[in-house]
Order: structure tokens, then C-alpha cells, then sequence
């Protein structure tokens, strides 16, 4: 059992991500483990543990799981002490050619404001206009009432599993989808926390706000 536990229980979205990257930053430990009571924050930490590089086991359920994180691969985050690299430094020219990374935050289920059935109508022809973007789109976020677009049956649906399946990443929060109850139905993309959605918006070259 790990020596590091970090008890997260009753903490909101993102704290209990944020926690378990502070631990990693600052302790850099092979081992911990990590306790929450809910769903979204459940999958959100796992999957940040796997991102870091750890294999995640949840233990329990229902009320409460015990995330244990162990066997981590690569060699760390902490700096060696006395090495350094150089970096080379890229013309504008080389700059401008490097790959886009587009973000398209969609905070709501329609677009604009004023008559709903219009705005609905719009969004589902904005997503139906997004391979337009080509390999540039990077990554959709789903926040508020937008993440109703991830459960089967919405309108939008089907033009954002097309953008999934082409290689498109969709974030769809966790806490929002609590929220309005639906936690349990999304049908595309990868529950996420607001820590993942600035950080996506951070790494973008572009941001596009429906």
C-alpha cells in the first residue's frame, strides 16, 4: 500500500486533479493513492494518473473509490541537477509553419441568443461544418449546457462521433454532466475537468468560442 494517500473526498472539480499534480510535483512518488466520492472525479484522476505515466487501479464503489497509482514509467519530472539543454531557436517563418492546434469551446447547446429552435438549428450546422477545419481541429470542448451534445439522440450528435472518429478529441466536463444528471449517458468523447479545459485552450493556437 502506498505511503502517499491523498483524501480528496468532497472536493469540486478540479481540486482533486490539481491535488494529485501537486503531489507529483513536488514528491515525485512511485506510489500513491488517491480517495474520491464521485464519478466524474473518479475518471478525471485516473486518467490524469495515466497520463502521467502511472497504471491506476480503482478499488471500491457506489460512494467511494480508492485509486491506487503505482509502476510508474519514464524517469520523472524532476530536473537532473546540473544538466541542461540547448534550445534552438525557430524563425517566424518556421514558427508559422508548424502543425495548428485548433480548440472549439461550446458552452451551450445552441448558438447565439434570442430564439432557441434557431440557435439549435445553427449549432447542428456549425459541427456539420467543422471537418472543414481539416487535421488543424484539435480538440472540442463541451462545458454548461453544451454537454448535452455528447448523449445519443441530440441533434448534434452524430456530426460530433464523425469529428471523434476522425481523430478529433471531445472533452465533455464532468462536473456539468453531474449536474444536469447525465453522467451515465454520455455516448462519445472522455469525461474531463476544468484543469484539462485551460490547459487545452493554453496549448491551442487557436480558440474558437461558439
Amino acid at each position: 500500500m502506498s505511503d502517499i494517500v491523498l483524501d480528496c473526498k468532497g472536493m469540486p472539480c478540479p481540486q482533486p486533479v490539481l491535488q494529485c499534480k501537486q503531489c507529483i510535483d513536488n514528491d515525485d512518488p512511485a506510489e500513491l493513492s488517491v480517495i474520491v466520492d464521485n464519478e466524474a472525479a473518479r475518471e478525471n484522476v485516473t486518467r490524469f494518473l495515466e497520463s502521467k505515466g502511472y497504471q491506476a487501479v480503482c478499488i471500491g464503489g457506489d460512494a467511494q473509490w480508492r485509486i491506487v497509482a503505482s509502476g510508474r514509467t519514464g524517469t520523472g519530472s524532476k530536473a537532473v541537477d546540473g544538466q541542461a539543454c540547448d534550445c534552438e531557436v525557430m524563425s517566424p517563418a518556421e514558427i508559422q509553419a508548424l502543425e495548428q492546434k485548433v480548440t472549439v469551446f461550446i458552452p451551450a447547446d445552441v448558438v447565439g441568443k434570442g430564439d432557441d429552435e434557431l440557435g439549435g438549428k445553427l449549432l447542428v450546422n456549425f459541427i456539420a461544418t467543422l471537418p472543414e477545419l481539416g487535421h488543424e481541429l484539435w480538440r472540442i470542448v463541451l462545458v454548461n449546457a453544451g454537454v448535452k451534445l455528447s448523449i445519443p439522440g441530440h441533434p448534434c450528435f452524430n456530426g460530433l462521433k464523425t469529428l471523434e472518429d476522425a481523430g478529433a478529441t471531445i472533452l465533455v466536463c464532468g462536473t456539468c454532466l453531474d449536474h444536469f444528471g447525465l453522467l451515465n449517458d454520455r455516448g462519445l468523447g472522455q469525461t474531463t475537468n476544468m484543469l484539462d479545459v485551460v490547459t487545452s485552450m493554453q496549448l491551442a493556437t487557436k480558440v474558437i468560442h461558439v
